[in-house]
């Protein structure tokens, strides 16, 4: 298990380079000097910048590219792999395919030529280790095989864009309004001099006199202030684990009206119990599951099988053995408590008992199933590269050695395996997969088709399970096929499947099998509450058809007094015509279209699909593919220009997340892909409630109102100052010196002005009780007198912005008229300035009150 890898610093890339052509490699083991072509250094480099945009060159993430690039691996054990490997157990060379970004497939070739005569196996994933990944147990040799940018977790990550902010957008049009503003006032005071003397000159004085009404410290308080609003995110204790991984959009969570949201793992638990068995004449659920176990003891019991028809006992044990067999399941057990040690002395150290023993595998209906086996009477007990065991009800041990497993791909939507029973010697190739993929492969059945409807009403997700018997003759002649298929260097996959699909026929039905994924906690109050926030939800997933309409219809995304419009099946332009002719006379109904049939549609009449499916209270897309997701929330940014929200917990919602004006990660069962990638991270569905209706809508109320206040003071001290230059003939002469002007915006009154990050309009509670809140976001017109509640914090911004005026009256006296300030006439004329420019204001609120309340002002007095 030696692999020295040494982890060079990064290069700056500091001009722009031509893309080398990734080509096919041959890695030599022992001989460097056979190796002519040179390839990247296995550094990693998380920066965006470089020196010239970025001097000063240091940040957080440089220091942890620093931290990694440094190290130097001798020895892996329980630690992830620094590059991409091909594992191997003798010396050798491998020929590898050149690097893309299929993480589910290789193909290359191991050659060992010190044997007589040499040796030729084809290498596939099943051999390889990629970057990242990590060594669990066990012991290997292995060949790195692509490093640096050629890795495959590197190839497979994307620049995602920068957001910006609705709010952020509003105000740079403003400011741009602003500065328009700024040169007009400038030229009309120069106009109204007259054109005298060096006009330009005092055109060039009057910009810097009124350079207050641009807005310079606008982009440092609303920074402040998300930096804020994420950090009282963060605090809240009612949802807890939530993470703010981007401190620029906060205020977007108030501003949203798409949610585009996944199934599995986001409004379910990703929790998957077995509740259906179906063979065809007699279907199980959870009340009858006794019978199965006691047909399987029963089965076991017997000494030989009876050689008659099959009988519903003899079908049972069948079925449970192949759903027993045909998995990627691997049990394991747990150190006993107080062990430490190395790797090597491990397993003596384990716990083989029942309760011990834990199931692993890439899907947790894998796990489902076999754990239902077990509760049945049929367990798996070991299982390794070449073999795997199961324990019957009386407690004997039965083995099986694996010769092949096929693996599931999306693209298949299937998996199979076959099995050398060890006592009877009997080869059988096994199974299961999605209905769509299997019903062509078993034999002709008149109820497979139906039991998977029925099922899928009921929130099922569906598994057909197959099998066939082979002779050694049959299975000794695939095996030569399908190992000359794998030693092909081109088009591989093609040749293996082909291979494959000549055992894929007139397979013998054995049953289906059905599972539940549970809601999760409050999934139904929230998305009620997100409808009446006026946020139309959207269901994006990779389902069939049925099991996402059920879902709706359980979770309350879909309410129970609204019709569902079924998109059919649609293949040409004239079939989406007419189906969507067929929705345009339905009205307020959800509608639901398979992935295949919204291609077609977004091909032909992608505005006019669009316009009617945003009309839609609720939209469910089933049998989507992660590029679909990432294009219809692109389809909504670009038709509706409206805020949308992308919410999924793995990784092929990330393309969604990162196209989304605001992605949210739920960190689940599938990992923390979706999370780490998000704008904001949480644990659970129901938490998008309090985030978007308490902490999203503050969000946006506070920004909205800092960014005013700040345009307000700008305006105000620019506008004395055309006052006063207008009553002394448009003279350029500056109305307060300088340090009087700077301390305006920053000391005298920054204290106050962020201390508008704290406002409340309405309780937390009143906002999750009343979420129609979130549509009512008002406009402002003073940012004083609109204060609902004021913080202790508040009060002492006001205090030490006074005392920061006072004070400066002792240290710059040169700068104030001490003996005026002090007198009784300053008092009255300050006081009567104060209620000529506030009475007005006052008097427009109450009116406005009175004649148009707001929608809290009921639920606040």
């Amino acid at each position: 298990s030696v692999c020295h890898l040494p982890l060079l610093p990064p290069n700056i890339d500091l001009f722009a380079t031509v893309e080398k052509e990734l080509k096919a490699r041959t890695v030599w083991l022992g001989c460097p000097e056979k190796c002519e072509e040179k390839y990247p250094k296995n550094a990693i480099k998380n920066q965006k910048y470089n020196i010239f945009t970025f001097i000063p060159g240091v940040r957080l993430m440089n220091l942890e590219d620093k931290e990694m690039n440094s190290q130097l691996y001798s020895k892996l054990t329980n630690q992830r792999i620094p590059s991409d490997m091909d594992l191997f157990s003798i010396n050798a060379y491998v020929y590898a395919q050149k690097p893309q970004l299929d993480i589910h497939s290789f193909e290359g070739t191991f050659t060992r030529e010190d044997s007589d005569p040499a040796v030729h196996e084809s290498l596939s994933i099943e051999n390889t280790l990629w970057a990242s990944t990590v060594v669990a147990s066990g012991t290997v040799i292995g060949v790195v095989i692509y490093t640096g940018k050629e890795t495959r977790s590197v190839m497979n990550t994307s620049n995602p864009k920068n957001k910006v902010g609705l709010l952020d957008l509003e105000l740079n049009q403003l400011t741009k309004a602003l500065f328009l503003a700024l040169v007009a006032l400038s030229v009309v005071m120069v106009t109204l001099q007259g054109f005298v003397g060096p006009w330009y000159r005092n055109l060039f004085r009057f910009l810097l006199l009124f350079s207050y009404i641009i807005p310079i410290s606008l982009r440092v308080n609303l920074d402040m202030g998300k930096a804020a609003y994420g950090w009282m995110i963060m605090k809240d204790d009612n949802i807890p684990g939530t993470v703010v991984r981007t401190s620029t959009i906060p205020e977007e969570l108030g501003r949203l009206v798409y949610l585009l949201t996944d199934k599995t793992g986001t409004l379910t638990q990703n929790e998957m119990i077995f509740k259906r068995l179906h063979l065809g004449t007699v279907s199980y659920g959870t009340d009858t599951m006794d019978e199965i176990q006691s047909h399987i003891i029963n089965s076991y019991s017997q000494s030989s099988a009876p050689k008659v028809r099959k009988s519903v006992s003899s079908r049972i044990h069948e079925a449970v053995k192949a759903i027993a067999l045909c998995h990627n399941v691997t049990p394991v057990y747990e150190s006993r408590a107080g062990v430490s040690g190395e790797t090597e002395y491990a397993e003596v150290d384990q716990d083989f008992s029942d309760e011990n023993r834990a199931y692993q595998a890439s899907s947790p209906d894998e796990v489902a199933l076999v754990q239902w086996t077990e509760s049945v009477g049929l367990t798996l007990v070991n299982r390794d590269l070449t073999s795997m065991q199961l324990k019957t009800p009386g407690g004997h041990i039965l083995t099986y050695y694996i010769l092949q497993i096929f693996p599931f791909t999306s693209e298949s939507k299937r998996m199979g395996i076959i099995v050398r029973d060890e006592s009877s010697g009997e080869i059988t190739f096994y199974m299961k997969g999605a209905d769509v993929a299997m019903s062509t492969i078993v034999q002709y059945n008149d109820w497979l088709e139906e039991e998977c409807g029925n099922m899928a009403r009921e929130g099922l997700r569906t598994l057909v399970v197959a099998k066939k018997s082979l002779t050694e003759e049959q299975y000794q002649d695939f095996e030569s096929r399908y190992n000359q298929a794998k030693l092909s260097i081109h088009d591989r996959n093609l040749k293996v499947a082909a291979v494959v699909e000549s055992l894929e026929r007139e397979m013998e039905l054995l049953c289906l099998t059905g599972v539940e994924d549970q809601l999760q906690a409050d999934v139904r109050p929230t998305l009620e509450m997100l409808r009446n926030a006026g946020i139309k939800i959207w269901m994006l997933t990779g389902d069939k058809l049925e099991t996402a309409t059920c879902i709706a219809k359980s979770s309350h995304l879909v309410s129970r007094t609204q019709d569902i419009h079924i998109f059919r099946p649609v293949t040409t332009r004239g079939e989406a015509h007419l189906e969507l002719n067929a929705f345009r006379r339905k009205h307020d109904c959800a509608l639901v279209i398979s992935g295949d049939s919204l291609e077609v549609c977004l091909k032909y009449y992608e505005h006019e699909f669009v316009e009617l499916a945003c009309q839609c209270p609720a939209v469910v897309c089933c049998r989507c593919s992660p590029t679909q997701k990432a294009h219809i929330v692109k389809l909504l940014q670009h038709h509706t220009g409206k805020r949308t929200c992308a919410i999924g917990d793995g990784g092929n919602d990330v393309s969604m997340i990162q196209a989304a004006d605001c992605g949210i990660g739920i960190e689940g069962k599938e990992g923390k892909q979706a999370s780490l990638a998000a704008d904001f991270s949480i644990t659970q569905f129901k938490h998008i409630g309090r985030l978007l209706m308490v902490h999203g809508r503050n969000s946006y109320k506070r920004s909205a109102a800092l960014g005013q206040f700040v345009m307000h003071r700008g305006l105000i001290i620019s506008t004395m100052q055309a006052v006063f230059s207008s009553v002394f003939y448009f003279a350029s002469v500056p109305l307060y010196q300088g340090f009087l002007m700077v301390g305006y915006a920053t000391i005298y009154t920054m204290f106050p002005v962020f201390s508008l990050v704290l406002d409340q309009d309405v309780k937390p509670e009143m906002a999750l009780l009343y979420p129609e809140l979130y549509k009512d976001l008002t406009k402002l017109l003073m940012v004083a007198l609109t204060i609902r509640t004021w913080h202790w914090l508040m009060v002492v911004a006001e205090f030490l912005s006074l005392g920061c005026y006072v004070a400066s009256l002792a240290f710059l006296n040169e700068y104030f008229d001490v003996a005026f300030i002090t007198t009784v006439t300053f008092l009255w004329k300050v006081s009567a300035i104060t209620v000529v420019s506030c009475l007005p204001l006052y008097i427009l609120k109450y009116l406005k009150r009175k004649f148009s309340p707001p929608s809290y002002s009921k639920l606040t007095s």
